[in-house]
Parts: structure tokens; sequence; C-alpha cells
């Protein structure tokens, strides 16, 4: 397929664990919790690395961290948008925990497969992020996980294809698409249960490219939904 330019690295973010002890209307207990949560953007250039991006360490092993989980990007487009929800008026980048904030992608035109370049780095979509308690309590905002799973404004994971360094305002290039039909937005909706398509379903957990928690969610949701 033809190279194509189709966004730019708006802003890069890392984390280390840290332990942070906040009341809010989420905990008003005030109990501690470690996490890498935390990230704002900074101007330096880092080196993508096939486990990870250079500074950037994950808390939570067992449930992050696989090459399949490298790196996580976030539409710019979306920060106006929780910009307007009530509790977030200065949310931006790196508020939800990305790596990557990106203008000119977001899981509606983000496939399933796709290869970008950013420099002389590649990274391979493979599927979204699933939004756990973490947002909320970073964010003090009871319910806002459902609402990122409600709105299917959930980032997604990409596993690195190439190593290569990054910095803000490198252009994002389109140099594969297998598999055009596999939206990250699609993807959501089957497994957040909002499409009761189960052949489709099947179709898409066949997708040798789509992380295997997805694999078997998308079939399970869809068939719970049909029911």
């Amino acid at each position: 397929m033809t190279i194509t330019q189709i966004g730019t690295l708006q802003s890069v973010q890392v984390g280390t664990p840290h332990r942070y002890s906040i009341a809010n209307a989420v905990d008003t207990t005030k109990r501690s919790w470690k996490t890498s949560f935390f990230r704002t953007p900074g101007v330096q250039s880092r080196w993508l690395y096939t486990t990870h991006l250079e500074g950037n360490t994950q808390a939570d092993t067992k449930n992050h961290g696989q090459l399949s989980q490298a790196v996580l990007l976030y539409a710019a487009a979306h920060y106006p948008l929780w910009q307007a929800e009530p509790g977030l008026p200065e949310i931006g980048p790196g508020g939800f925990g990305e790596n990557f904030t990106v203008d000119g992608l977001t899981e509606e035109n983000a496939c399933i497969g796709d290869i970008y370049a950013i420099g002389e780095a590649q990274i391979q979509v493979t599927g979204p992020r699933y939004p756990c308690w973490k947002i909320e309590r970073r964010w003090g905002i009871e319910g806002l996980t459902a609402r990122v799973a409600e709105t299917g404004r959930t980032g997604w994971y990409c596993r690195v294809v190439q190593e290569g360094m990054v910095e803000p305002g490198m252009f994002v290039t389109l140099i594969e698409r297998p598999y055009p039909e596999w939206t990250v937005a699609l993807t959501n909706d089957f497994g957040h249960s909002r499409n009761k398509d189960v052949e489709g379903a099947e179709a898409l957990a066949a997708c040798p490219l789509l992380h295997e928690f997805w694999q078997q969610l998308v079939v399970r949701c869809a068939m719970r939904k049909k029911k």
C-alpha cells in the first residue's frame, strides 16, 4: 500500500512507579497506592525499545508491560471533549497515562495490525486499552472508568516492530494496514457489548494480530449480548 502520513506525535510521556496518597470522591480513606499513571509531556527525544519507551517503568507488571503493550497511544482530539466533562477542565496530554498523544488518529481510524513509522521506529496496533479503576482514582471522579468505556475514548496499545528514537513533532506514517475492517473502535464495541454480531466477533477474534485478551473478550461479550 502507499505510505501515507496520517498523524503527528503531539507529545511524549513517561512515568515511573511512585506511591500516592490522595483523598478524593473515589477513595476518601486516603489509602496509598503505587502507580506510574501520572505522566506529563516532555520535550526530549527518547529511545523506543522493543520492551518499553526509554524512561518509562510499569508499576503493575502483572497486567501491563507485555511486548504487545510496549507503548500506549491516545488521541489528542479527545482532550477537548474530556475538558468539557464535569471535573476535568484542565486534563491534557498524558492525562490518561498514555506514552504517545497523537493528532490525526483516533479509535475510529486506527486498525488492528496497522504499522506506523515514527522517525526510524515502527509500531503495530495490537488492540484497545481496557479501562481500569486507576483512571477514576487518578482523577477522583466516580464512574469515569465506565465513561471511558462507554465513549470508546480508550486509547490503544502497540508493540514495537523496529526500535528507534522518537520525539514530539514527528510525523506518524502508515506503512501497512492488513486489516482495514477491524478498527479499534469496532473492537471496543464488541468488547463492551455494544455489538451483538456473533459471526463478526468470531471473525475479529480470528485476527492473528489482535491481543489474546481481546480475542477471547469480543466473542464472550457478543454471545452474552445475543442472549
